[in-house]
């Protein structure tokens, strides 16, 4: 189609990347900056918290949300600083205001000291977006040790909890948290049982929330992508498995980072989604099974 950008399509090229993976190594780079988005001033004076903000569709998110009006803090592991640092370069390139913390999810204290020292430096909170996200493939379900099931379900599921529950007395009528599920969590995946355990946890939470929430004027969404080309999956994966790495989805390919933010945009915009909540929205490269 005329005007229409080409994405990167499999094979791709050996990562060599470890946990927890950075951006700034992968090759080709995830397209996170989306040049053709068009902003519309439609987060304007606002505050947006980001969990794993620091790369892949959490640095996406941060980059629109600043070009839309929003100052940015994100959240992230220290090991990930050059990621943050080339994320709050990009928020400020865009003229919003960044804040890096440093830390760990799974720690309630540091969750509620984060969401403290947000409201201390912009004077308000307005969007949380949960995405920081932990995954190892198994093969089987014995290969799976009871560490990597505690780690799994304390940074997918019980940090989303201790993260709204330190927001929500911040957040104001028309504030709205966004949490990242994922098409595991609706369809499963036999490589990934705690993984796509968690994302079915965020999911029946985002509706839950969504209810327990309304009258107080905050909404809660979540969007639930397929596979998506940024460090998580090739950080923790053989480089036989990336090979072809979203090659099964109808388009052919993993989306990138840029196409789906744009749907935090529509959940955190009040004018846009205002009568939305406890939805989970799908992206999945013309895959309609699980809509």
């Amino acid at each position: 189609m005329p005007g229409q950008r080409t994405e990167p399509k499999p094979p791709f090229p050996p990562q060599g990347l470890t946990p927890p993976g950075l951006e700034a190594e992968m090759d080709p780079r995830p397209n996170y900056e989306a040049p053709r988005y068009r902003a519309a001033s439609k987060l304007e004076g606002k505050v947006a918290l980001i969990t794993g903000g620091d790369s892949g569709i959490g640095r996406s998110v941060a980059v629109l949300f600043a070009r839309e009006g929003a100052d940015i803090a994100i959240i992230y592991l220290k090991e990930e600083q050059v990621d943050a640092d080339e994320t709050r370069q990009a928020i400020e390139d865009a003229g919003r205001k960044a804040l890096l913390l440093p830390g760990d999810v799974c720690d309630p204290d540091f969750c509620e000291g984060a969401v403290k020292q947000t409201v201390k430096a912009f004077g308000r909170l307005d969007i949380l977006v949960n995405n920081a996200a932990h995954q190892i493939h198994r093969g089987s379900l014995e290969e799976i040790s009871l560490a990597q099931w505690d780690k799994t379900f304390r940074t997918n599921i019980y940090g989303y909890f201790y993260m709204a529950k330190a927001a929500v007395g911040h957040l104001p009528r028309g504030g709205a948290i966004i949490n990242t599920g994922s098409i595991t969590g609706l369809e499963g995946n036999k490589e990934l049982i705690d993984y796509s355990s968690t994302k079915g946890a965020i999911h029946a939470f985002t509706k839950s929330l969504a209810g327990n929430l309304v009258k107080k004027g905050i909404r809660v969404n979540c969007v639930a992508p397929g596979p998506v080309w940024t460090p998580l999956n090739p950080a923790e994966r053989e480089d036989a498995d990336m090979e072809n790495f979203g090659a099964k989805t109808p388009m052919g390919r993993p989306a990138q980072p840029e196409e789906i933010a744009p749907a935090y945009v529509f959940f955190a915009s009040e004018p846009d989604s205002g009568f939305v909540t406890g939805e989970v929205l799908t992206l999945l490269g013309g895959e309609t099974a699980a809509a």
